[in-house]
């Protein structure tokens, strides 16, 4: 417990060194954006009254590295600053786009653990067989198609030609759980290629882990094939997968920008696309700090259910 304890100890230092790095890069990739933020965001006839406001709402008149500090500090407050767009709150902007991501994402991360991991155990013990071909050539197939085009190709066919499941979420309650079948096409995209990569980890994972010796040790013990499975070969198969489902997390923020986008979702992924057309500065600053603070949190976990599964492999 204490050797965990001080592993989580310096992965969260670690991971907060990440975030301040990831804001500081974010703040310069803003700071040289090319021309004067404030007469873009003036319009296309702009008014010197409004320049000077927008240009005292960026505070673009003071030193660079002072604004620099003010932002983190603001940051570390939970300050996240105003939209130059709406004039609301930038935290309140992010709260009105952040439940239908949070649902496309919770599901999908409740629906990749028990479908990678099947098809991962059941192709691993079923070695050589043809379903491990067949599983083996599904995913290979999947994998190589990109999210853009199978979104596409999948509301071409059971949206637009055979009718089974809404195109897009327009007209959509705000809820999207009211309305499960638009779900449906937004998932099986997020879906497709996590579930090829974890599903050959584990199956990778639990062809070594039944070929080792305390797998047979435990055989030789008398155990069912079914406690070997699950109480021996299984946690050691799932510390890789566990650090993948990580890797997938920061590929599912992009993923969610993309299916957003194909079935209008107005979510985060929505919100940062439209933000960064309208240059509104604050809001792409704080969506790009938030993806960095999740993929931080969600590798500190991934690495922590590693290294309670699997302690050997860190040490």
């Amino acid at each position: 417990m204490g050797n965990l304890a001080s592993y989580a100890l310096r992965r969260l230092l670690l991971g907060a060194a990440q975030v301040v790095a990831v804001a500081t890069l974010v703040f310069a990739l803003t700071e040289a954006l090319p021309g004067d933020a404030a007469v873009v965001l003036a319009g296309d006839i702009p008014d010197e009254e409004r320049i000077a406001q927008l240009r005292n709402a960026l505070e673009l008149d003071r030193p660079a590295a002072e604004r620099w500090a003010g932002w983190l500090a603001g940051l570390a407050r939970g300050d996240l600053g105003v939209s130059l767009l709406s004039g609301r709150p930038v935290s309140g902007v992010l709260a009105d786009g952040l439940p239908p991501t949070l649902v496309l994402a919770g599901l999908t991360l409740l629906l990749l653990v028990p479908i990678s991991v099947g098809a991962g155990v059941i192709a691993a013990v079923r070695q050589g067989g043809r379903l491990d071909r067949a599983l083996t050539t599904v995913t290979v197939g999947l994998y190589s198609i990109p999210e853009f085009a199978l979104g596409v190709v999948l509301v071409a066919v059971f949206a637009v030609r055979l009718g089974w499941f809404p195109p897009t979420a327009v007209g959509a309650p705000p809820n999207l759980l009211q309305q499960p079948a638009l779900l449906v096409l937004p998932l099986a995209v997020l879906l497709a290629r996590p579930v090829c990569s974890i599903s050959r980890l584990v199956r990778a994972g639990m062809i070594d882990a039944l070929a080792s010796g305390y797998v047979a040790h435990a055989r030789r013990l008398g155990l069912s094939h079914r406690r070997v499975l699950l109480t021996h070969a299984l946690p050691n198969a799932l510390a890789p997968g566990a650090q993948q489902l990580a890797r997938t997390t920061d590929w599912l923020l992009g993923g969610v920008i993309v299916v957003e986008s194909v079935f209008v979702i107005p979510g985060l992924g929505t919100l940062l696309n439209d933000s960064v057309a309208a240059r509104d500065i604050p809001v792409v600053q704080a969506l790009c700090v938030l993806f960095a603070a999740t993929t931080v949190v969600v590798n500190l976990a991934a690495d922590l259910a590693a290294y309670r599964l699997a302690p050997r492999a860190f040490a």
